[in-house]
């Protein structure tokens, strides 16, 4: 069966003119993807302005409601069997991974309602008519009314951030990953089907150009993308940025770091090392060289397995593209010297495709630049530090777990504010509940505090 993604615009499907064609990691035809102009997109933005905004308690009931048919029906056609399969064949992700990255979604949707009390400033109230207003109060509302997502397609899980514009009643236009475009289409699908109404929520596949309309023409938008993508939007403050995380290990000397190796080789490798919470680089008190040896083992330890086998761990992508990757790699390794993957990080698959392994390089100062080279599959730099490094090389880190018991550091790390999220002991730079923030609470974005005082008289 021939998968079809259409455009879900405020008049419901549409399938444009322009489509791409969509692929199996081996090359065999599975679909094709419409591609709307940026006069479909200008229309529909318009339609969605003029939409009222649904009230907190549907907006709540209907993302718990979509949590149930994203997980457990069947949208689209596709069951959530043939749903994750699908996932899986078309991305290389591996399938454990797809479920693992679905069921997150999920939660975050059934999460809504206390992730949103949890972002709200506690002096504030969420109605212009609640009781706190008939003294003074700060009431919490939107700083505007279309967000826009152009996700990525590295897993599912890239899905679990945007519902929460949703829950603050902003209505939303997600652009799709063209590589892996049927998480977004399900999604949305979904959340149309429990409750939300077609002209809130869109999906509008896009090339470049009309993507680009999408955010000029938004009040505000959250992009995925690399560095070039964080520079490009770095002046505006209206664009939320999901860019390298450059995540880091921190292991000071009264550590015993042996015991400490399933919680490194489980940041390094969990969802495939391509989520931007994965350790990018372990600095190490004391010599570096026996941490990077023994992550080496463990990591050498994963099976190469298709990407639909139930035991793989490790993103599958076309042979082409996986000797890119391998290429680029030792061009940026420099002098670092490679314990594991410096041959290649290639391994063909008979079915078709490679696998990227994992690869580890130790390097000789905790101001190596291949410390902030992060790659979307299992590679690490490991690397010494000292007290009098300080933290500047901890800079610049989406997630930092920090193995020490030294409070006088710990508060330094925690008043650096280029470090985003603080993890102290045996916690994965992976770690995530909902409810707790990734890159600050969306709210922090999107919302603000109006001052408020009303006469008893106004209803």
């Amino acid at each position: 069966m021939l998968i079809q993604i259409d455009a879900l615009g405020p008049a419901g499907p549409f399938r444009s003119r322009e489509r791409k064609p969509l692929t199996s990691l081996a090359g065999t035809s599975i679909g094709e993807i419409s591609q709307v102009p940026p006069l479909y997109v200008r229309r529909t933005l318009t339609a969605m302005r003029a939409a009222p905004v649904l009230p907190t308690a549907a907006r709540l009931s209907a993302l718990e409601k979509a949590a149930e048919i994203f997980l457990h029906g069947t949208v689209g056609g596709l069951d959530p069997d043939a749903f994750e399969r699908l996932v899986s064949t078309a991305s290389g992700v591996p399938l454990v991974v797809v479920r693992q990255s679905v069921a997150w979604v999920a939660d975050v949707l059934r999460s809504q309602r206390a992730t949103r009390e949890l972002a709200m400033p506690r002096g504030a109230v969420d109605e212009w008519h609640a009781p706190q207003t008939l003294d003074g109060a700060a009431v919490w509302t939107r700083k505007g009314d279309i967000f826009a997502v152009h996700a990525a397609g590295n897993t599912p899980a890239v899905h679990g951030l945007w519902p929460e514009a949703l829950a603050m009643g902003y209505k939303v236009a997600v652009r799709p990953s063209t590589r892996e475009p049927f998480t977004a289409f399900r999604l949305v699908s979904a959340l149309r089907e429990a409750g939300f109404p077609a002209d809130v929520l869109t999906l509008l596949p896009t090339d470049y150009d009309a993507a680009d309309v999408i955010i000029a023409e938004s009040d505000f938008a959250i992009v995925y993308g690399g560095q070039d993508v964080v520079d490009k939007y770095a002046t505006s403050a209206r664009v939320l940025t999901q860019g390298p995380g450059r995540s880091k290990i921190l292991i000071t000397d009264e550590v015993d770091w042996r015991a400490k190796i399933d919680i490194l080789a489980a940041s390094v490798s969990h969802l495939g090392g391509t989520a931007c919470t994965c350790a990018t680089a372990i600095l190490v008190e004391g010599d570096p060289e026996p941490v990077a040896v023994a992550l080496a083992e463990r990591l050498r330890a994963i099976p190469s397995l298709p990407a639909d086998h139930p035991d793989a761990l490790l993103t599958v992508g076309t042979t082409a593209a996986a000797r890119e990757v391998d290429r680029y790699l030792h061009a940026v390794a420099g002098d670092a010297t490679a314990i594991l993957g410096g041959d290649t990080i290639v391994d063909e698959l008979p079915s078709g495709g490679a696998v990227l392994r994992p690869a580890v390089h130790l390097v000789t100062s905790s101001a190596a630049p291949q410390l902030n080279i992060e790659l979307g599959f299992p590679c690490v730099w490991v690397g010494p530090w000292n007290a009098r490094d300080g933290i500047a090389p901890l800079r610049d880190s989406l997630v930092l777990t920090a193995m020490t018991s030294r409070a006088d550091l710990i508060d330094a790390l925690l008043d650096e504010p280029s470090i985003t999220n603080l993890y102290l002991g045996d916690n994965p730079t992976t770690w995530l509940r909902p409810g707790v923030p990734h890159d600050g609470y969306l709210a922090e974005h999107l919302m603000r505090t109006k001052g408020m005082i009303r006469s008893a008289t106004v209803p």
